[in-house]
């Protein structure tokens, strides 16, 4: 039996990819150490996700892990000897990253680095998919010509229709800490890839969601919007008229992406993992959409100011992707999330 090994296992999209591959007959082993609610508090806990998968997947192994811990690392790669590893474990928000430079830097760069280290040293002919981020064009995208419509902010500039292709620059521009321990594991990802010759790639991450996301303020924006129209939580927007546009991608379709990528390796690739144009709504949109399901108005407060590297408007140009893998497509669209979202804020929420 193949087996996979999924850092940050207990997350959106490392839980996705576990019921995935396992439903394609690998054996899941699973590292976690609810990193998660020490970054967040209570709200960040993970642990619901695991015993999730501990129930509902028969092979699935969990290792309480951190992946800062080199030896640990490199000593369970070399006990499994995976034959496809997905590394989704992150200290995952751009905000929160200012008062956690050491944490943030230790878990993003240097992790991935024990954990690349680590396979090509036991098993270097293992697919290394790398979560990325759209923060590595840091606020770059910012200098696009921009239009202003009733409802979100747009591109101006028909260079950039479909959206930000891997070519984009990634460099002197503002990333915020997150984004630069991020870019670092990135760029580190793609030198094991080109360097040492292994099938590695990295998925620069748009909005990545979906019913199992444990959104709190500082990270998993839709997850978040929507819990607090639910509970009817106040919700702060940060500037831009709240036109800001996000795409957003189901963790079904990211899986899916993975498995494309696992059967069919390249080395040393980036692709630009979002739900392309067809998926991108602003923050108003956001609102129209979650009160049409749940009846409730959203209660929001307005604030000038933007985060600090925040991108005004942001959509993946997925064609690279589907040139690559023509398999893949975006199966799950705007509707389907939103709707998916309510209903498991609903279900948790359940006594």
């Amino acid at each position: 039996m193949k087996k996979i090994l999924v850092t940050g296992s207990s997350g959106l999209i490392g839980s996705e990819v576990c019921v995935f591959f396992a439903a394609r007959g690998y054996r899941v082993h699973g590292v976690d150490n609810n990193q998660r609610a020490a970054f967040f508090g209570p709200q960040g806990d993970t642990r619901w996700n695991q015993k999730r998968l501990q129930d509902a997947l028969k092979d699935f192994q969990h290792h309480e892990l951190d992946i800062r811990d080199r030896d640990g690392v490199g000593n369970l790669v070399n006990a499994i000897r995976p034959d496809v590893i997905v590394h989704t474990a992150a200290q995952p928000s751009h905000d929160r990253a200012a008062a956690i430079p050491f944490d943030d830097f230790d878990t993003n760069a240097v992790g991935t680095l024990n954990c690349l280290e680590a396979v090509r040293r036991h098993c270097p002919e293992s697919p290394f998919i790398h979560l990325s981020t759209n923060k590595v064009y840091g606020d770059a995208p910012n200098s696009i010509a921009l239009k202003e419509l009733e409802t979100r902010w747009d591109y101006d500039d028909p260079a950039y229709e479909n959206g930000i292709p891997e070519t984009f620059t990634i460099d002197q521009s503002k990333h915020s800490l997150f984004g630069v321990s991020k870019l670092a594991s990135d760029v580190m990802v793609q030198e094991y890839g080109r360097y040492f010759g292994m099938p590695t790639c990295c998925l620069r991450g748009g909005c990545l969601t979906g019913p199992n996301h444990s959104g709190v303020e500082l990270h998993g924006f839709l997850s978040y919007l929507i819990k607090c129209n639910l509970e009817g939580r106040q919700y702060t927007v940060f500037g831009y008229k709240a036109k800001q546009v996000r795409d957003n991608i189901h963790s079904l379709d990211v899986a899916q992406f993975m498995w494309e990528f696992s059967q069919s390796p390249r080395c040393g690739e980036v692709y630009n993992l979002g739900g392309g144009k067809q998926n991108s709504c602003s923050m108003l949109e956001a609102f129209g959409r979650v009160e049409a399901l749940s009846g409730k108005a959203m209660n929001y407060v307005y604030s000038d100011r933007n985060r600090e590297g925040d991108h005004i408007c942001y959509y993946s140009d997925l064609r690279k992707m589907q040139a690559h893998y023509p398999n893949w497509e975006i199966t799950r669209n705007l509707d389907d999330i939103f709707s998916e979202i309510v209903e498991a804020w609903k279900e948790r929420d359940r006594p």
